[in-house]
């Protein structure tokens, strides 16, 4: 999920079709109602956030300094001036990138693709189990080296698992990555259903279900 923040509603809604067309799910808060949300919000909500995009705020280094004091995730600014002094400051406050609108998603997309690559520096951009190979940029996964390819959604549940290995997620916390912690449209349960369909191709392409599920506790992928 990535949160859009803006003084205008007309702005945050634009980026939110314009993200749900390219599958990312969003959410879009005015600065007030956004400072109130991240000085509260849950730790597992935060971790449903892929990142943070500033728009036009009376002082946009004060979501990004309070971005910063929860989470690690990437935080790009959308200029609308080409001023050195307001870049620079942007700088300092936190952000990861400065951008000068206009931009296309799939560029936005593309430098948070960017900014988490770098900060992950040693870490490399896939995740081994077994036979299984997961991808951290939106490639299918691989079995023994051949692709798996599998629709939006189910990969990145299977994304999402990968980076969340060393403990088990809740499917609520799965659809909050998935669907946004605001996407009130969408039924919750949605999640076991693309859950089920993933563990039926996993199984049948590796012989056994490599995605362990316990009764209130969640699921947890493991390698054979």
């Amino acid at each position: 999920m990535i949160v859009v923040v803006d003084e205008r509603e007309l702005v945050t809604e634009g980026y939110t079709s314009l993200f749900n067309r390219e599958g990312v799910a969003t959410a879009g808060f005015r600065p007030p109602e956004f400072d109130e949300w991240v000085g509260t919000a849950a730790d597992d909500d935060l971790r449903s956030v892929q990142a943070f995009l500033l728009g036009q705020c009376r002082t946009p280094e004060s979501p990004a300094r309070r971005i910063r004091d929860r989470t690690r995730a990437p935080v790009i600014a959308l200029s609308e001036q080409n001023s050195l002094e307001d870049t620079l400051r942007l700088f300092e406050s936190g952000v990861d990138d400065v951008v000068r609108k206009p931009v296309h998603v799939l560029e936005i997309l593309a430098r948070i693709s960017a900014i988490s690559r770098r900060a992950q520096q040693q870490r490399q951009n896939f995740a081994q189990f077994g036979r299984l190979r997961i991808f951290a940029d939106g490639r299918d996964p691989e079995i023994d080296g051949e692709a798996m390819p599998l629709p939006r959604r189910e990969r990145r549940i299977l994304e999402y698992l990968a980076n969340n290995a060393s403990r088990r997620v809740t499917k609520t916390q799965i659809f909050n990555a998935i669907y946004g912690i605001f996407d009130e449209d969408v039924e919750e349960n949605v999640v076991e259903s693309h859950i089920s369909k993933l563990r039926k191709k996993l199984r049948g392409r590796l012989g056994f279900d490599p995605i362990d599920s316990k009764r209130y506790l969640g699921y947890r992928l493991m390698p054979d």
